[in-house]
Protein backbone atom coordinates (compact mmCIF):
# COMPACT_ATOMS: atom_id res chain seq x y z
CA UNK A 1 0.00 0.00 0.00
CA UNK A 2 1.02 3.52 -0.43
CA UNK A 3 0.96 5.37 2.10
CA UNK A 4 -0.30 9.44 1.84
CA UNK A 5 -0.67 10.98 5.11
CA UNK A 6 0.40 9.97 8.79
CA UNK A 7 -0.51 11.57 12.39
CA UNK A 8 1.33 10.81 15.41
CA UNK A 9 0.06 12.23 18.40
CA UNK A 10 0.92 11.40 22.21
CA UNK A 11 -2.35 11.89 25.10
CA UNK A 12 -2.49 11.61 29.07
CA UNK A 13 -4.87 8.66 29.63
CA UNK A 14 -7.21 11.05 31.01
CA UNK A 15 -11.36 10.72 30.07
CA UNK A 16 -11.09 13.98 28.75
CA UNK A 17 -8.70 13.00 26.21
CA UNK A 18 -11.12 9.90 24.83
CA UNK A 19 -13.70 12.55 23.06
CA UNK A 20 -10.74 14.43 21.74
CA UNK A 21 -8.71 11.88 20.08
CA UNK A 22 -11.97 10.40 18.42
CA UNK A 23 -11.79 13.38 17.13
CA UNK A 24 -8.66 14.50 16.09
CA UNK A 25 -8.73 11.20 14.18
CA UNK A 26 -11.84 11.45 12.40
CA UNK A 27 -10.65 15.12 11.27
CA UNK A 28 -7.48 13.20 10.25
CA UNK A 29 -9.07 10.70 8.39
CA UNK A 30 -11.49 12.93 6.13
CA UNK A 31 -9.19 13.69 3.31
CA UNK A 32 -10.43 10.18 2.56
CA UNK A 33 -13.85 10.76 0.49
CA UNK A 34 -15.92 8.39 3.21
CA UNK A 35 -19.59 8.22 4.54
CA UNK A 36 -21.22 9.48 7.84
CA UNK A 37 -21.36 5.94 8.70
CA UNK A 38 -17.30 4.87 7.92
CA UNK A 39 -16.72 8.44 9.70
CA UNK A 40 -19.07 6.63 12.91
CA UNK A 41 -16.86 3.48 12.51
CA UNK A 42 -13.89 4.83 13.13
CA UNK A 43 -14.55 7.22 15.79
CA UNK A 44 -16.46 4.47 17.38
CA UNK A 45 -13.36 2.13 17.55
CA UNK A 46 -11.19 4.85 18.72
CA UNK A 47 -13.03 5.23 21.60
CA UNK A 48 -13.38 1.84 22.69
CA UNK A 49 -9.56 1.63 22.15
CA UNK A 50 -8.62 4.68 24.07
CA UNK A 51 -11.57 3.69 26.84
CA UNK A 52 -9.80 0.36 27.62
CA UNK A 53 -6.19 2.04 27.61
CA UNK A 54 -7.94 5.05 30.45
CA UNK A 55 -10.41 1.98 31.83
CA UNK A 56 -6.99 -1.46 31.93
CA UNK A 57 -4.06 -0.25 31.10
CA UNK A 58 -3.43 3.10 33.69
CA UNK A 59 -6.40 1.85 36.04
CA UNK A 60 -5.51 4.12 38.78
CA UNK A 61 -2.72 5.91 37.12
CA UNK A 62 -2.33 8.52 34.42
CA UNK A 63 -0.24 7.32 31.42
CA UNK A 64 0.57 7.95 27.82
CA UNK A 65 -1.47 6.97 24.75
CA UNK A 66 0.25 6.66 21.42
CA UNK A 67 -1.93 7.19 18.55
CA UNK A 68 -0.72 6.53 14.87
CA UNK A 69 -3.21 7.57 12.14
CA UNK A 70 -2.38 6.25 8.70
CA UNK A 71 -4.03 6.96 5.40
CA UNK A 72 -3.26 5.12 2.06
CA UNK A 73 -3.61 5.94 -1.22
CA UNK A 74 -6.02 2.88 -1.95
CA UNK A 75 -8.47 3.95 0.62
CA UNK A 76 -7.30 2.36 3.67
CA UNK A 77 -6.82 3.91 7.43
CA UNK A 78 -4.63 2.53 9.57
CA UNK A 79 -5.09 3.67 13.34
CA UNK A 80 -2.54 1.72 15.90
CA UNK A 81 -3.58 2.94 19.51
CA UNK A 82 -0.45 1.50 22.11
CA UNK A 83 -0.11 1.84 25.95
CA UNK A 84 2.58 1.58 28.14
CA UNK A 85 0.31 -0.14 30.64
CA UNK A 86 -0.26 -3.52 32.80
CA UNK A 87 -0.98 -5.63 29.72
CA UNK A 88 -3.49 -8.02 29.30
CA UNK A 89 -2.64 -11.73 30.50
CA UNK A 90 -5.23 -13.48 28.05
CA UNK A 91 -5.96 -11.64 24.66
CA UNK A 92 -8.09 -14.43 23.92
CA UNK A 93 -10.00 -14.46 26.38
CA UNK A 94 -10.61 -10.26 26.74
CA UNK A 95 -11.69 -10.85 23.51
CA UNK A 96 -14.58 -12.70 24.39
CA UNK A 97 -17.68 -10.93 24.69
CA UNK A 98 -19.16 -10.00 27.96
CA UNK A 99 -15.45 -10.73 29.27
CA UNK A 100 -14.44 -7.60 31.61
CA UNK A 101 -11.11 -7.56 34.05
CA UNK A 102 -12.65 -4.99 36.45
CA UNK A 103 -16.63 -5.83 36.66
CA UNK A 104 -19.04 -3.11 37.80
CA UNK A 105 -20.67 -1.41 35.26
CA UNK A 106 -17.66 -2.43 32.27
CA UNK A 107 -20.07 -4.84 29.97
CA UNK A 108 -16.76 -6.50 28.26
CA UNK A 109 -17.66 -5.58 24.83
CA UNK A 110 -15.34 -3.26 23.85
CA UNK A 111 -13.18 -5.58 21.40
CA UNK A 112 -16.40 -7.24 20.25
CA UNK A 113 -17.08 -3.74 18.96
CA UNK A 114 -13.94 -3.09 17.84
CA UNK A 115 -13.61 -6.01 15.84
CA UNK A 116 -17.60 -5.16 14.48
CA UNK A 117 -16.72 -1.62 13.45
CA UNK A 118 -13.41 -1.97 11.74
CA UNK A 119 -12.33 -4.62 8.54
CA UNK A 120 -9.38 -5.69 9.96
CA UNK A 121 -8.52 -5.70 14.16
CA UNK A 122 -5.45 -6.50 15.41
CA UNK A 123 -4.81 -7.19 19.71
CA UNK A 124 -1.02 -7.32 20.78
CA UNK A 125 -0.13 -7.38 24.27
CA UNK A 126 2.42 -7.92 27.00
CA UNK A 127 2.27 -8.25 30.73
CA UNK A 128 4.00 -5.24 32.17
CA UNK A 129 5.13 -3.84 28.51
CA UNK A 130 1.56 -2.88 27.49
CA UNK A 131 -0.95 -3.14 24.68
CA UNK A 132 -1.41 -2.07 20.66
CA UNK A 133 -4.81 -2.06 18.94
CA UNK A 134 -4.48 -1.51 15.30
CA UNK A 135 -7.13 -1.42 13.06
CA UNK A 136 -7.68 -0.76 9.47
CA UNK A 137 -10.79 0.34 7.64
CA UNK A 138 -11.22 0.19 4.29
CA UNK A 139 -13.10 3.38 2.54
CA UNK A 140 -15.04 3.07 -0.49
CA UNK A 141 -14.19 6.81 -1.72
CA UNK A 142 -10.97 7.94 -3.03
CA UNK A 143 -8.27 9.99 -1.08
CA UNK A 144 -8.08 13.76 -1.98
Amino acid sequence: MTKINELKMILDSRSVNECFSRVAVASFSSQLDMTVEELGDIKTVVSEAVTNCIVHAYSNTIGKIYITCTVFEEGVIRVSIRDKGCGIPDVEKAREPLYTSVGGERSGLGFSVMESFSDKLRVRSRVGVGTTVTFEKIIKGKAR
